[in-house]
Formats: structure tokens, C-alpha cells, sequence
């Protein structure tokens, strides 16, 4: 069975959402700064992808609950994506090109990630 197109729309305006409002909105000084230092950047990178964590939760709760596990998923690729930019940009000026090519593929990783969840719910809600 397929899923109907605006169901997958509506997923993904979720996490797409999700991403705005974790990213931008709830990310703290704090978290924004201190994920990106070379020393005591753990508990505000955990801090950061835990928002995160708990925003898939409620999409993944509201869409497929047996898939409540995608938040843990989404706790670990986020940590990950967001120390590999940190590290990358170590340095950097925010005038310099690389440093906006660094945000934009970061971006990028976290939006195919959300594509990668729609994918694995549409499965679920299809069987």
C-alpha cells in the first residue's frame, strides 16, 4: 500500500519544522558556543540533540508510537552532525565562505536525516 502523498508532505513539514524551531529557536547561547569548544562541549551538544531528540518523539508518537526509537536515532546522528561541523569550523570567521558552506551542508545532513525518518515511517504506516 502507498502512502498518500499529503501524509508524506505533512511528515516532512513536521520535521522541516522541527529543524527550524530546535536549530533556531530553542538553541541557546550556551548550546550554540559551548557544542563547539574543545573542551566541556558534551553536555551542551547533549543539551542541543536532545531537543532534538524530543521533537521526533512527539512527530514519531503522533504519526507510528512503535517507532518511538527514531528519537534516539535522531539524539545520536544529530550530535554527531552537529561536533563534525564544530570541529570543521574550528577557527573560521563567520566572513569566510567555508564557514557558510560548513552551516549550509550541516543543514543539509540534518534535512536528509528527517528524509530518511519519512521514509522509515511511510514504511510502517504502509504495512
Amino acid at each position: 500500500m502507498l502512502i498518500p502523498l499529503p501524509t508524506l508532505v505533512v511528515l516532512y513539514v513536521a520535521f522541516a519544522g522541527k529543524q527550524l524551531v530546535c536549530d533556531f529557536l530553542l538553541q541557546t547561547t550556551w548550546m550554540a558556543k559551548g557544542k563547539c569548544r574543545h573542551d566541556g562541549w558534551v553536555r551542551p551538544l547533549v543539551a542541543h540533540a536532545g531537543t532534538h531528540a524530543a521533537g521526533t518523539l512527539v512527530i514519531v508518537l503522533a504519526a507510528a508510537p512503535a517507532l518511538a526509537w527514531l528519537a534516539l536515532v535522531d539524539f545520536a546522528l544529530h550530535a554527531g552532525i552537529d561536533r563534525v561541523k564544530a570541529l570543521a569550523t574550528t577557527g573560521m570567521a563567520m566572513s569566510e565562505p567555508r564557514f557558510w558552506w560548513a552551516l549550509g551542508a550541516d543543514q543539509m545532513a540534518h534535512q536528509l536525516t528527517h528524509f530518511g525518518f519519512v521514509l522509515v515511517l511511510s514504511m510502517q504506516l504502509s504495512s
